[in-house]
């Protein structure tokens, strides 16, 4: 079975999300499928579409729930580093094909994430990026004419 959905807007992340999930309710696999170019302005939205796309497996066909847990945390990091360190989300891409779910976020800063060596001194954070890499099977940071998309491919099949 292969699900897809391409929530796009131009609006540079300034509240384009339309109504799906529009009053904090959780986004269900119709709302996808009424509302194809909504896009999540905030990690927590964008936790609830990527659950609801997962959700439209058959239960035989689902991920783990620690599976499902990796991927919606790495969906929060990408999320929450476009808003606080990349300028904004422009764009949020999530895809279920086969036994791979990928997830690509845009954002309007070219600046590549770096690993920071942690120490004493190294203020609070900095675990996002490394978590990112660590959870997927694939990462890549594409230049884009203004910012950067970075797309993360994960297991999301049955026992992943």
């Amino acid at each position: 079975m292969t699900s897809h959905t391409r929530p796009r807007c131009g609006n540079q992340g300034k509240g384009c999300y339309g109504q799906v999930g529009h009053e904090g309710g959780d986004v269900t696999a119709a709302d996808l499928a009424a509302e194809p170019q909504a896009r999540p302005v905030t990690a927590a939205m964008a936790r609830s579409h990527v659950r609801a796309l997962l959700g439209t497996r058959a239960q035989a066909e689902a991920p783990s729930s620690t599976t499902v847990d990796d991927i919606l945390l790495v969906v929060t990091e990408l999320v929450t580093n476009a808003v606080r360190h990349g300028g904004g989300l422009v764009a949020f891409d999530a895809t279920l094909d086969g036994e791979t779910v990928t997830i690509s976020v845009t954002d309007a800063s070219p600046t590549v994430p770096q690993t920071v060596r942690r120490t004493r001194s190294t203020a609070p954070g900095g675990f996002g990026w490394p978590l990112v890499r660590q959870l997927s099977r694939e990462v890549t940071v594409t230049p884009t004419a203004h910012g950067k998309t970075i797309r993360a491919v994960m297991a999301a099949g049955p026992g992943a």
